[in-house]
C-alpha cells in the first residue's frame, strides 16, 4: 500500500451531535444581535369579519314574557277594581212588573186583522241605595198573543234615583193578521176567561254609580200574562204575571 493511501479515522459522535440554535429561546435577537423578521401581520377585509350572531329568539321571549305579565297585572286590577265597587255600592237588578191592562179598542174584521189599542200600566224598581238609572231614547215594547203582535209602544225618557219606585202608562197601538186555527183557539180562550199574552220590552239604559255615569246596555223585560178577556171594558184582570229582567251588553 503506497504512502499517499491513508485512512484517517472519523468521530462519528463529533458530526451527529446537535448545534446550539442561533436563537436562544425567549429572545427576539440573534447572536449577530440583529433583530429578526417576522411574517407580516395579514389583514383580513370588513366582508370575511362576521359579527357575532343576535340571540333573537331570547329578545321575543322576553317581549312575551312581559306582554303576557303585563296583560295579568290589568286583569288583577280590574277585578280588584270590580270587587270594590260591587262591596260598595251592593247592586242589586230593578224589578219590573205589569200591573194594569187597559183595552180601549180591539177589532177583528172578516180577514183576521186585529186592530187594538192598549193601555198598559208597568213598574220599575230600582232597589239600589247607590246607584240610579237613565232610560234612554230608542225602546221598543210589544204585546203578543201566539207570536202575533197586536201592538207596539215605547217608554218615555227619565232618570230613576235611589230606592225608587215608578210608575208609568203606556200607550200601545198596532195590528196583525192572525191565522184562521189561531182565531179559533182565541176565541175558545176568550169563552173560558184565559187568554195568555207575552209582553216584550228592550230597553237602552245607562247606569250611574255615584258620579259615574257608565256605558249603555239594554234592559230586557219579558212578562208572562193571563187575562180573562179581551174586549174594550174598563177593566181587564190580569189573572197572573211572571216577569224577567236581563241584561244586553
Amino acid at each position: 500500500m503506497s504512502d499517499h493511501q491513508r485512512i484517517h479515522p472519523v468521530d462519528l459522535e463529533a458530526q451527529t451531535k446537535p448545534t446550539a440554535p442561533l436563537v436562544p429561546r425567549g429572545s427576539s435577537r440573534s447572536d449577530k444581535h440583529e433583530p429578526l423578521a417576522y411574517p407580516p401581520f395579514r389583514q383580513y377585509p370588513p366582508s370575511q369579519l362576521r359579527p357575532p350572531k343576535r340571540r333573537r329568539g331570547n329578545c321575543c321571549c322576553r317581549c312575551i314574557c312581559w306582554s303576557i305579565c303585563t296583560i295579568i297585572l290589568l286583569i288583577i286590577l280590574i277585578a280588584a277594581t270590580l270587587a270594590a265597587l260591587y262591596f260598595i255600592f251592593d247592586p242589586k237588578l230593578p224589578k219590573y212588573s205589569v200591573d194594569r191592562f187597559q183595552i180601549t179598542e180591539f177589532q177583528v174584521d172578516s180577514n183576521n186583522v186585529a186592530n187594538a189599542t192598549f193601555d198598559v200600566t208597568v213598574t220599575a224598581e230600582n232597589p239600589n241605595k247607590g246607584i240610579g238609572i237613565y232610560y234612554e231614547d230608542g225602546s221598543k215594547l210589544s204585546v203578543l198573543y201566539s207570536d202575533y203582535n197586536l201592538a207596539q209602544g215605547t217608554l218615555p225618557v227619565f232618570y230613576q234615583g235611589h230606592k225608587n219606585t215608578t210608575v208609568l202608562t203606556v200607550v200601545m197601538k198596532g195590528g196583525a193578521q192572525i191565522g184562521g186555527q189561531v182565531m179559533n183557539s182565541f176565541q175558545q180562550q176568550q169563552q173560558t176567561g184565559s187568554i195568555p199574552l207575552d209582553f216584550k220590552g228592550d230597553v237602552p239604559v245607562r247606569v250611574k254609580l255615584g258620579g259615574w255615569k257608565l256605558w249603555k246596555v239594554t234592559s230586557r223585560v219579558r212578562c208572562n200574562l193571563i187575562v180573562d178577556s179581551l174586549t174594550v171594558s174598563d177593566q181587564i184582570k190580569i189573572k197572573s204575571s211572571s216577569c224577567k229582567f236581563s241584561l244586553k251588553l
